[in-house]
């Protein structure tokens, strides 16, 4: 068919969310629930680090940068979701679809980004305490930072920019639970081999942060276990563990969704993989780095007692003690770098 008495494809449906009739309720209530839980949870701990002046180091700003960009990862996606599971037009705009995909590959690019210079910020913290003030200075922390997000946001513009002139002539039909490069370009009236050059960037990009990650904590585990203390060495891999129980969620469903080559999986479990990478992995940041750090759940519990929960902010709380809201660090508190 010439190109010229094509149809054009002007927005995309997504066919395999269920009609509201067909117990899509089911699906809305527990998805709404989990998105509101990571909205809350992930700006408590944004909110906890910036408000608390022993939480003011490398590590907790890395962390509450990651917390920021959760946030928005998510919002790219689920809230479309939870309207297709409740609007008999299960429909997005080609303009919007394009955004989708730009917006969630950049926040996913710039948190992988977060995650490698955490972990090195943890290899220099562990490995080479006595220069860590000296390496990690705030000046650093913030081009690390900002780098992460600059780098994040112009490594995918260059393939949505070509997607945007690609045509789509039908069908139109989406068989996934948000807009992403693999189903989208299948629909395609076009060759879209040249989409191999990108996959092979973004792999290496991938493969690039799971080895720095992987050395950088094999490295902080052989010394780790080094240490003559045994509360120093507890302290260092509980500090550890919550990290390193992020980067196995992360890139262990980033490499099952984006890292399978010519494998290719049933529907069902596609979209499984799809859920977790874009819901579940972001669910439970804020329950690990909460629960597992004592500095964290009492600056986050100064945060609760300071808004209180019957009169807006600054109201007391009798149950809060002046120990839990005291942003000074206290008696016998470590100032060792795996204490943080």
């Amino acid at each position: 068919m010439d190109q010229e008495n094509q149809t054009m494809v002007t927005e995309f449906y997504f066919s395999d969310f269920p009609q509201f009739e067909k117990g899509s309720l089911l699906f809305f209530i527990p998805l709404f629930l989990m998105y509101v839980f990571i909205i809350v949870g992930n700006f408590m701990i944004f909110f906890a680090v910036q408000l608390d002046a022993r939480l003011h180091n490398p590590m907790y700003n890395f962390i509450s940068i990651f917390s920021f960009l959760e946030i928005w990862y998510t919002t790219v996606t689920i809230p479309k979701m939870l309207s297709n599971l409740v609007s008999k037009e299960k429909t997005i705009s080609f303009i919007g679809c394009l955004l989708q995909m730009y917006f969630f590959h950049s926040l996913g690019v710039t948190e992988a980004l977060v995650l490698t210079v955490m972990a090195i910020d943890r290899y220099v913290a562990i490995c080479h305490p006595l220069r860590y003030a000296t390496i990690m200075t705030p000046r650093l922390c913030i081009q690390l930072s900002a780098g992460s997000s600059i780098f994040g946001f112009l490594m995918l513009l260059p393939e949505i920019v070509w997607i945007s002139t690609l045509p789509f002539c039908g069908p139109n039909q989406i068989h996934q639970l948000f807009c992403d490069f693999e189903p989208v370009l299948r629909l395609a009236c076009t060759d879209t081999s040249m989409i191999l050059i990108e996959d092979v960037i973004h792999a290496i990009s991938i493969l690039t942060s799971v080895c720095i990650i992987t050395l950088s904590y094999l490295r902080i585990i052989v010394v780790i276990l080094r240490i003559p203390s045994g509360k120093s060495r507890q302290k260092a891999f509980s500090t550890c563990a919550a990290h390193i129980t992020i980067f196995f969620l992360f890139f262990g469903s980033v490499t099952l969704m984006y890292l399978r080559f010519s494998v290719t999986f049933p529907p069902l479990l596609d979209k499984a993989i799809a859920l977790m990478f874009a819901v579940l992995a972001p669910l439970f940041n804020p329950i690990i780095y909460s629960l597992r750090n004592k500095d964290m759940k009492d600056a986050i519990k100064k945060v609760l007692c300071s808004w209180g929960f019957t009169g807006g902010p600054m109201v007391k709380n009798p149950p809060c003690s002046a120990r839990d809201t005291d942003s000074t660090p206290g008696p016998g508190r470590s100032h060792t770098p795996w204490s943080n």
